[in-house]
Formats: structure tokens, sequence, C-alpha cells
């Protein structure tokens, strides 16, 4: 279906949202129509703050918005679905459309399995009612569709499209860079020559892929790396667990600027802990590249500062190969907690595999080569 019948149809000015790779045609039909305008698009840190946007919005115009979001974001959603949302408290109403990862047979990441298989049951447990668009769903059976569901947003309900793959089309492509110098995957290649043989804990998305095949490409082993494949946002405080138990080894966290927004609130924990074994090296592209390109607002910011304030001993930003050798010399040899902020372009290798061990195999071997650490 092309994703602008869908947009008359539904008839709402304001979408707030996480991007995916499900929903890129929808974002970037609002990133070509909108770009990012407070007043009709902003894409949030994490589907909860957009949940609670949106309701901000609905209170001050009384109109209705629009979240969008994958369907990892549904846990994300949640407690201000149910606590604010919900009929027995403000009864405020809202569409959501959700790409539906790992639909139940349809061949996806494991990090998407049970998330799809549970998908259309969190919604009806939040009393959501909901309807699954594919590739062969009408534009009538849309506008039928949306006359029941205006009928449920009047009384206050929320309501729901499901996005299955390849469903929307939007047939013009948009194009997202920066001008930074370096590259992802040579950061990451960088990481992994100063990290020699200490843990890494690696984020979601095309880092961990990356850092997967630097290490075939080395001849190395994987046992030294945790890929956090699924739960964004989460990577540091894994990483954060691992130091605190293994104090005399340094730990090393590859983190990504959409994930780390995600949940902020991890570094202020983190800085109060302050553990002196942990680099935590942040991948700032400005970018959800792993899922199209769309922005995050890191580019605006100066996320090092943050890590500053919320405590952390040494804290840094690199936009050249040169900086980020010369920190990486400092760090390894620095028993604070450190955080690096290195500038990166946006983009990737078209070439660039998946991981091809199961992630038993990576907990089993990440668990068992921690053994020896102390």
């Amino acid at each position: 279906m092309y994703i602008e019948r869908l947009y008359e149809i539904i008839n709402s000015d304001f979408y707030t949202g996480v991007p995916d790779s499900q929903l890129k045609p929808l974002c970037n039909f609002l990133m070509d129509k909108y770009g990012i305008d407070p007043k009709h698009h902003v894409i949030a840190a994490n589907e909860g703050n957009c949940v609670s946007l949106a309701a901000g919005y609905h209170l001050a115009t009384g109109k209705i918005p629009v979240v969008y979001m994958q369907n990892s974001g549904e846990g994300n959603i949640i407690n201000p679905v149910v606590s604010l949302l919900n009929q027995k408290v403000y009864s405020i109403p809202m569409i959501f459309i959700i790409g539906w990862r790992g639909e139940p047979g349809v061949h996806d990441e494991p990090q998407h399995s049970f998330q799809g298989e549970i998908t259309t049951k969190l919604l009806e447990d939040m009393e959501i009612e909901y309807y699954i668009i594919d590739a062969e769903t009408l534009e009538k059976d849309i506008t039928v569709t949306m006359i029941k569901f205006n009928d449920l947003l009047e009384q206050g309900r929320n309501v729901a499209f499901i996005v299955k793959k390849g469903a929307l089309i939007y047939q013009k492509n948009m194009i997202y860079s920066n001008e930074a110098e370096m590259k992802r995957e040579d950061i990451i290649r960088k990481i992994v020559s100063y990290a020699q043989e200490d843990p890494i804990i690696c984020t979601t998305g095309k880092a961990s892929r990356e850092l997967f095949e630097i290490r075939d490409e080395k001849e190395q082993s994987h046992k030294y790396d945790f890929l956090t494949v699924g739960s964004m946002g989460h990577c540091s405080s894994v990483a954060l667990g691992v130091a605190i138990n293994k104090p005399k080894t340094k730990i090393w966290c590859i983190d990504g600027d959409g994930a780390m927004l995600m949940h902020m609130g991890a570094i202020a924990v983190i800085g109060s802990i302050s553990p002196g074994n942990l680099i935590h090296i942040v991948i700032n592209n400005g970018s959800h590249e792993t899922v199209g390109g769309m922005p995050t607002v890191a580019s605006k910011i100066n996320l090092s500062d943050i890590a500053k304030a919320c405590g952390y001993s040494y804290a840094i930003k690199v936009s050249t190969i040169a900086e980020l050798n010369a920190q990486m010399d400092f760090v390894k040899n620095y028993n604070k907690l450190c955080f690096i902020e290195a500038l990166s372009s946006i983009g990737s290798r078209k070439e660039l595999k998946r991981p091809n061990t199961s992630t038993f195999k990576n907990k089993s071997d990440f668990v068992e080569y921690l053994k020896n650490c102390e």
C-alpha cells in the first residue's frame, strides 16, 4: 500500500516515533514531508517518550496523534499505555503503527523471534484494538478499518496498525549523511586492536555485525565479545554488570548514539558506581542507521559532556583516527571510568553479513572466557 494513502486515511498531522526498517517507507515519507518539525514530526529517544509526547499533544490540541515503532518498542510503551492512556486512568486516544519483526513463519533474526510471537498478545493485554496490514491489503480495507477505529478513538481508546514486511511503499528514497571523517567499522577495528583479549560488550545493529566480521577477518575468536543483538539501549548496563564482577579486567563497551539516548539514565548509574575498569565508547553518527538512517538528536548535543556530568572520571570527544589513537593509548592504561565519543560517518559495506553463530554459542563462549578473568 502506498504510504501517502495511509497517511490521508489516518488524517493526523502529528507523528512521533522511533525508526524501524519495516516502517522505512513511512519514516522516509515523514522525513520528506516534515523533516524534524516539533509541530508535526518528532523522532524521540524511546517509544515510551513517544507515547508521553503524543499524550501532551492530545491534551493541548484535542487531536489524535500517531506513534510509530518496531514491535520491540511495545515493551517501552507498556507503562505509559496502561498507567496514563488507559480508559481507567485518563482515557487518552492515539494511533500506533507497529512494524512486525519476527512475524511467525517469516525468517528473521533471533532477537525478534519471541517478540514477534507475542506482538498481538501484548496489544490485546493493553486493550489496544489492532488491524494487520500486509502486501495484499487494499485501500478500502484501511478506510473501513479507520471508520471503526475513529469510533474507538472518540471513546478514548487506543488502536494500532501492525505492518508486515513489504506492506508499505514509498517511491522516493531518502539519503542520510553527515560530514564526519571516521567510519564506524574503522573505529571498531581500532577498539579491537587496543582491547586485544579484553572482553567487549557491543550494542545492537550494524556495530555487532561489523565486530563479528572483524574477528573473522583477523582470525580471532568470538569468545571475547558479547553481542547485545536485542534490547536496544541496554548494552552499557550489561557492561556495567560484567565490570563490577570482574574488577581486575578491562571491560570495553561499544555503544551507539541512538542506543545511548534510548536509555540514557544508565550512564548516571554507571557514573555513580564508577568502575575503574570500564571503557565506554559511543560511536556517534547522529543516525538510526541500522534501520534506515533517520536522525537522532545526538548530533545536536555533546554526549561526552553528559557523561562527565554523570560522574565519568574521564570523557572526551574525538573526530579523527589520530585523535582516537591518542585517546585509546590513554584510556587503556587509565584505571578510572572512561568515556569516548567517536564521531562517525553514516554508512556501511553493502556486503556486511550477519553473525553465523547462534546467540546461545555467543553467550556460552563468552561466559566460559569470563571464568578466566578476575
